[in-house]
C-alpha cells in the first residue's frame, strides 16, 4: 500500500508519500480500505515531537493520522462476517496509522456510516464532530441565547454554529478574512464577521442592539477571546476548547473567574455516561448529522499531499474539516 510515513520529527515536509506493507489485522480487528483520513490540528503538534494529550510519542518510523472512514475488506479472528464489506467509520485512538491506503482497528470501534454521509464526512463528524458534541453539553442553547462562535469557519465551528441555529440561538459567528465570513453566513450566522478588522466587538454591539451574548464557544483564545468574552453579560459562560491563536507550543487558554470553563477532559467523558463516553459521544454525533442537523464543511487534499494539507491547516488557510483522500 501507500502511506505517508514519518522518519523524524519537525516541518511539513518530514511527510513523505511511500509505498509500505500492508498491515494484517489481529483477532478482533478489522482492516479498512481508507478512503478519507481526518487532519486534526493535534497531528501537526504531533509531528513537530510535541505529545499534547497523547501518553507518549509514537515510535518512528510512523504513519500519522487517528480517524478514518473506508470500507471492511479485510477480517482478523473471531469477527462477525457481517462487518465485510461495510461502509464504516473509526478513530483509531493513540494508535497512528490513518494517513495511509489501509488501516487497521478494533472492531468495537466502528461505526457503519449513514447512508446519507460520505466517507469525508464521516470522518469530520467522528473526530470534530465527537468533540463538538461534548462542548455542547456545557451549555443549553435556546432562542433566548446570544452565541458568539470563534473561528467559525472550521471544523467545530461550523458545527457549532449550525448546532445554534438549530436550537433557535442567534448566533454570531467570526472568521478571518472575506472568504471565511461569507462561508459563515452562508452556514447560517445571524451576523458573521471578521477578527481581523479592529472594530468588530463594536459591529456585533450594533447588531444586538443592546443584547448581551450568553454564551461563547472559544477554541481560539489570545485578544480575539479577550474580546469576545467582554461581549458576556451577567451570568454568561466562556467555554474554552482550545487556544489556536497562541499555538500549540506554549499556549494557555484565557480563563475568567466564574466566566470561562475549560471544557475538554475527563468532566466531558463524565457528561457523556454511558459505559464507553467515548463512543457515547460518536453515537450523538452521528446521529445529528443522519437527521439533517449539521453538515460538517471538509477541505479535501490527496492523500500525497499531507504535507501540504498539515502547512494549510497551521497557517489557517482551510475551511472545515482537513480531510486526505487516497
Amino acid at each position: 500500500m501507500h502511506a505517508i510515513r514519518q522518519h523524524a520529527f519537525g516541518p511539513a515536509e518530514n511527510l513523505s508519500y511511500e509505498r509500505t506493507e500492508d498491515p494484517r489485522p489481529g483477532p478482533g480487528q478489522v482492516r479498512i480500505a481508507v478512503a478519507a483520513a481526518g487532519v486534526h490540528l493535534l497531528d501537526t503538534a504531533i509531528r513537530e515531537g510535541l505529545r499534547g494529550p497523547l501518553p507518549e510519542l509514537p515510535a518512528l518510523p510512523t504513519i500519522p493520522g487517528r480517524e478514518v472512514a473506508g470500507t471492511v475488506e479485510s477480517l482478523g479472528e473471531g469477527v462477525a462476517g457481517l462487518w465485510l464489506g461495510k461502509r464504516v467509520v473509526a478513530h483509531l485512538g493513540f494508535a497512528p496509522g490513518g494517513y495511509a491506503e489501509l488501516a487497521v482497528t478494533d472492531v468495537d470501534r466502528l461505526h457503519e456510516i449513514p447512508g446519507n454521509l460520505d466517507f469525508a464526512q464521516a470522518v469530520a463528524m467522528i473526530g470534530t464532530g465527537r468533540t463538538t458534541m461534548g462542548i455542547l453539553q456545557f451549555t443549553e442553547l435556546g432562542p433566548d441565547s446570544v452565541a458568539v462562535v470563534l473561528a467559525a469557519a472550521g471544523g467545530i465551528g461550523t458545527l457549532l454554529v449550525q448546532y445554534a441555529k438549530h436550537a433557535g440561538a442567534t448566533v454570531i459567528g467570526l472568521a478571518g478574512g472575506p472568504e471565511k465570513v461569507a462561508r459563515v453566513e452562508k452556514n447560517g450566522a445571524d451576523l458573521a464577521v471578521d477578527y481581523k478588522d479592529s472594530d468588530w466587538p463594536e459591529k456585533v454591539r450594533a447588531f444586538l442592539g443592546g443584547r448581551e451574548a450568553t454564551v461563547v464557544f472559544d477554541g481560539v483564545g489570545g485578544d480575539t477571546a479577550r474580546e469576545s468574552v467582554a461581549l458576556l453579560g451577567p451570568g454568561g459562560t466562556h467555554l474554552v476548547f482550545g487556544w489556536s491563536a497562541e499555538g500549540l507550543h506554549n499556549g494557555t487558554p484565557l480563563l475568567v473567574e466564574g466566566v470561562s470553563q475549560e471544557v475538554l477532559g475527563p468532566e466531558m467523558m463524565r457528561r457523556a455516561g454511558g459505559p464507553n463516553p467515548v463512543q457515547t459521544l460518536e453515537l450523538r454525533s452521528l446521529s445529528q448529522a443522519a437527521a439533517g442537523r449539521v453538515t460538517p464543511a471538509v477541505t479535501r487534499f490527496p492523500l500525497a499531499e499531507a504535507a501540504a494539507a498539515h502547512r494549510a491547516l497551521e497557517n489557517r488557510a482551510t475551511v472545515g474539516k482537513v480531510v486526505l483522500e487516497p
